[in-house]
């Protein structure tokens, strides 16, 4: 954790408070440090703010479109964060380079799988991303969600209530298969179905149907 963010998150959590009441809860089940993959879901500009500040003093660093490096105060921002900056729609070998040695110093990542914003706040479809980085790192998954925050332009007028859920940790194991693309799809399904139970059912999206998590592929500790 940079000098930077840990001035930084304490009023910037001072000032989302006063536009949101989130109930954080469960942000205690959170582990103080890694290595540790958070998987959660992806809906506004909402969600890293309140991801990093309640976090917080947790040695937090996330998954960030390298294109919000073009904005200087986004770029000042992130960077004081340790945010990794990744290239979309490819894969991004040194983004998962800084992803292996963030775990290594016992940081915990933040992955959406989705990949994007939703806006809308229901689950789009997850990618494989988080797969290969657990698969390579070996460190469990955390599933992580915020909802509430969906309803950021409806209630502009209102103090927004959003809500941080934390569910049970998991390892994958593949039982010996192929690590070939239709085991990745379903690993990532099963990953994402983790995030979509955490989730009120009108934002479960196309993971709606928790029945089709067949948790092949997840190891749960018992």
């Amino acid at each position: 954790m940079t000098l930077a963010s840990t001035i930084i998150n304490p009023p910037i959590k001072a000032i989302l408070s006063t536009i949101i009441k989130v109930d954080d809860s469960e942000v205690g089940r959170i582990p103080m440090q890694g290595p540790l993959i958070l998987a959660t879901n992806h809906i506004n500009s909402l969600d890293a703010p309140v991801g990093f500040s309640y976090l917080h003093p947790r040695p937090v660093t996330a998954f960030v479109k390298v294109e919000t490096w073009n904005n200087f105060l986004m770029k000042w921002l992130f960077n004081a964060w340790e945010a990794i900056p990744i290239k979309r729609g490819e894969v991004d070998f040194e983004a998962f380079r800084l992803a292996d040695e963030a775990l290594k110093q016992k940081k915990i990542i933040i992955v959406a799988p989705e990949g994007t914003r939703s806006y809308h706040g229901r689950l789009n479809k997850g990618y494989p991303g988080i797969v290969m980085l657990a698969i390579r790192s070996g460190v469990p998954i955390l599933p992580v969600v915020f909802f509430g925050n969906e309803n950021m332009k409806i209630k502009l007028a209102k103090r927004i209530h959003m809500t941080i859920k934390v569910g049970e940790p998991f390892t994958i194991d593949t039982k010996g298969s192929a690590f070939s693309k239709e085991v990745r799809t379903q690993v990532t399904d099963e990953i994402m179905y983790e995030i979509a139970a955490l989730l009120p059912e009108k934002n479960r999206g196309v993971y709606s149907d928790l029945s089709q998590n067949k948790r092949e592929y997840l190891s749960f500790k018992k």
